[in-house]
């Protein structure tokens, strides 16, 4: 039989043979050709079926959707009898993409647009998607200043319909800006307007490695909104940059940029006027303003008095509020009038409040510390203030929140606060050896977000051949819902070794003690606490003379009640290494009448954290820390509860705990004890706080350069035994302060932050205690 082909191009021609011309009725439709691609993607895009009449045009039309589809290089028509043939031809398979000579764009992000474009491992190749992601990708490059980026691609055939893409990209240099003109500017020269500008155009001054003269696009309009915005802070409310142009020398290796601009005419302040629905007094809204009438006007003062209108408004539950400073220029040519246009919209309230990516941290956590509350008018101050609330409780290394208007509710919107978790706590074991303790091993675990409760337990146990130490704490801090906290803490300490390194005397001790915690407001606490405490004193042939003078005194015995009585405030931002805010202690201590010695101490903490960026990766920290301790009555005061100096948290540099008035040795003694500390502390630090360079999540590291000062005195110096002669000289002596610099590190490991020193005594003396290297695993303030 004979058959008749129709090809694509042959239906689209008007002087086709009368048989072609002729409609017929399809009585069936065979499709050749087929290998990967199934028969039923054919049809479906085929819109003829078996006994429909077709004719020339319908089938042209048919051949062309089947063709739109890009599984085929070619189609073809042919006729038997009534029988219409499809021919195809299929576009080979992409199996495997091969990316080379890109650095600037990750390979996996390039591939991930690569395959929203339609090119990946496993699908059909069209060729024209090829050629438009080529251009594509010119494009990016030259967006970034690399105008001489080259895109080459070739296509491989490794298998009948299989082929390998190759992508060979070649980013070239970026192009660097050697000159930017401004033209039409009066009241600012060329030299000021530059220093608007973040690009440059001359090398830096270190061979252009610290230069900014790299051209982009992007950079290029940053830099031109900064030179809008200093003219519009400057008055000149009419300003407009009327054109930009960018040119490129041949090699396309340096960029010309030149920026016409219109200043206008300079104007102040006149009237300021509300319009709209206030909601709060007038004089209460002018007070928020950072306007003034009669100076220069500023676009950024604009700004910020809308900034706080509206979160003033959104304080009364108009979460939704739109406040527009609008000026008007007046006919004087030298004035312009402001007027706030304000909508509040309709007030909105919390429909629900919802927490995502606490999974160890129980959802009643965070719930209490909101004060936002469900069911009640949204406001943007409270919404605020819960999440800084989860942020200092150090469960956490970032909190982001959101609001959604409810869909269909105006009225209504839903809270969702987005929080990172990050270890809160620490937990060490260890074992070692030593000759005079033989085998030494323990465990120790710190956690103030105990199984996600937030509960702080503190459980620790170390035991060696001589000494014995277990302890157990624990604090709930919402013992009630009125955020009452309630904790209490038992201890063990049994030691028996002589080991001048460490101590020329020893304590056995046990007791326990209960405390609860008052909330004032948002950030202030009292707290209260009751302890009693077992002690007794063991001395040896090394001891101090003081200490031995003290034991033949006072017995080596103590017995004590003591109650605690503190005022905190804390204004952080972050529970574990923060960046900003501040933080006051005062503290008083003292064993009740009664106590086989009877005292008090006192203590005074502060820190300050000033940032010096948006991001608060820069910044200046102070810290300082007083103290005073004196006995009641004519009792000598306690040794074992003096102060002491020195290492990580107070004094880097020096040993910990070793600052202080030295001790007397006993006669014939080898007289290796150090200091007994003091009941004078006095402590600080000023430190610049800076990011690691090349770390991209900088809340997990804080770095600083730091200089410390501090020491510990006596007021009164302790008898020593009569064959004895003291050295002690009593008294604070500002003169005996230590001072060293270094650099510090916090990092927030899997177990709890790991704080590191290297530090540099300034200062130090015949007999003090130095260490170049500290390092500690535990919390972080």
């Amino acid at each position: 039989m004979k058959i008749k082909t129709i090809g694509l191009a042959a239906l689209l021609l008007a002087g086709a043979g009368p048989a072609l011309a002729e409609p017929f009725n399809v009585s069936d439709i065979r499709v050749e050709g087929l290998q990967r691609v199934s028969a039923a993607s054919v049809f479906n895009a085929f819109p003829v079926n078996a006994r429909d009449r077709v004719d020339e045009r319908e089938l042209a039309e048919a051949a062309e959707r089947l063709f739109a589809t890009g599984l085929f290089e070619d189609i073809s028509l042919a006729r038997e009898g009534d029988v219409l043939i499809i021919q195809v031809v299929e576009r080979p398979t992409i199996v495997r993409l091969d990316i080379e000579g890109n650095s600037q764009i990750p390979d996996e992000d390039l591939r991930e647009g690569l395959k929203q474009a339609g090119l990946q491992e496993g699908q059909v190749l069209e060729l024209s998607t090829l050629e438009e992601i080529q251009r594509e990708l010119a494009g990016l490059y030259q967006s970034q200043g690399r105008y001489s980026a080259r895109i080459d691609t070739s296509v491989e055939e490794v298998g009948e319909g299989r082929v390998q893409v190759n992508i060979d990209i070649d980013e070239g240099a970026v192009a660097k800006i050697r000159q930017i003109n401004i033209v039409g500017n009066r009241a600012f020269d060329d030299a000021t307007l530059r220093e608007v500008f973040e690009l440059e155009d001359t090398p830096g001054w270190f061979f252009g490695w610290f230069s900014s003269d790299d051209y982009s696009r992007q950079a290029l309009s940053g830099d031109l909104e900064r030179l809008r915005s200093f003219y519009l802070d400057r008055g000149y409310v009419n300003f407009s940059i009327e054109s930009t142009q960018v040119s490129i020398s041949p090699d396309k290796s340096r960029i010309f940029v030149t920026v016409n601009v219109d200043e206008g005419d300079q104007y102040r302040l006149g009237d300021v006027r509300f319009a709209g629905d206030l909601r709060v007094s007038e004089r209460e809204a002018r007070e928020l303003l950072e306007v003034v009438p009669g100076e220069i006007f500023s676009r950024s003062d604009v700004t910020a008095s809308s900034e706080a209108l509206r979160a003033r408004l959104g304080a009364e539950g108009f979460a939704f509020a739109s406040v527009d400073g609008i000026p008007e220029v007046q006919a004087d040519g030298e004035t312009v009038d402001l007027i706030f246009r304000v909508d509040p919209g309709r007030r909105a309230y919390v429909r629900r409040i919802e927490f995502v990516g606490n999974t160890t941290t129980q959802d009643e956590v965070l719930r209490r510390e909101m004060i936002q509350m469900e069911g009640a008018p949204a406001s943007t101050e409270s919404i605020s203030q819960s999440r800084q609330r989860l942020e200092r409780l150090g469960f956490f290394k970032q909190v982001e929140v959101q609001t959604q208007p409810v869909p269909g509710d105006p009225d209504k919107l839903d809270v969702t606060y987005t929080v990172e978790e990050q270890p809160s706590g620490s937990i060490s074991a260890s074992i070692g050896f030593s000759q005079s303790a033989g085998v030494i091993y323990g465990a120790s675990l710190s956690q103030n977000n105990f199984l996600g409760t937030g509960n702080r337990v503190n459980i620790g146990a170390q035991r060696s051949d001589t000494f014995t130490s277990l302890n157990f704490g624990f604090t709930d801090p919402y013992w009630t819902l009125s955020g009452i906290s309630r904790g209490y803490n038992l201890y063990y300490r049994e030691t028996d070794y002589e080991d001048s390194d460490i101590s020329t005397y020893s304590t056995d001790a046990y007791g326990g003690g209960i405390n609860f915690g008052y909330p004032i407001n948002e950030l202030t606490r009292l707290n209260f606490g009751a302890s009693a405490e077992n002690l007794t004193i063991r001395t040896f042939r090394d001891t101090a003379s003081e200490i031995e003078r003290y034991v033949q005194e006072e017995g080596e015995d103590a017995q004590a009640l003591k109650l605690t009585a503190s005022w905190t405030r804390n204004d952080l931002n972050r529970g574990i290494m923060p960046t900003a805010g501040n933080y006051q202690r005062l503290s008083l201590e003292t064993a009740v009448p009664g106590s086989d010695a009877e005292y008090y101490k006192l203590r005074a903490q502060a820190r300050q954290i000033l940032p010096f960026n948006e991001e608060q990766t820069w910044g200046l920290k102070f810290s300082g820390e007083l103290g005073y301790a004196d006995s009641v009555g004519g009792d000598p005061y306690p040794f074992y509860e003096n102060f002491f100096s020195g290492g990580l948290g107070s004094v880097r540099g020096f040993t910990g705990n070793t600052l202080g008035p030295a001790t007397t040795p006993q006669a014939g003694s080898r007289g290796d004890d150090r200091t007994l500390g003091g009941n004078v502390l006095m402590e600080g630090s000023a430190e610049l706080l800076f990011p690691m360079p090349f770390v991209e999540d900088q809340r997990s590291l804080q770095s600083s350069l730091f200089l410390d000062a501090g020491n510990t005195f006596l007021t009164d110096c302790y008898p020593v035994l009569e064959e004895d002669r003291s050295s002690c000289e009593s008294g604070v002596d500002l003169g005996e302060l230590r001072y060293s610099v270094g650099v510090g590190l916090s990092w927030l490991t899997p177990v709890g932050p790991l704080t590191f020193s290297i530090a540099e005594p300034l200062n130090d003396k015949s007999g003090d205690d130095t260490q170049f290297f500290q390092f500690s695993l535990g919390q972080t303030f």
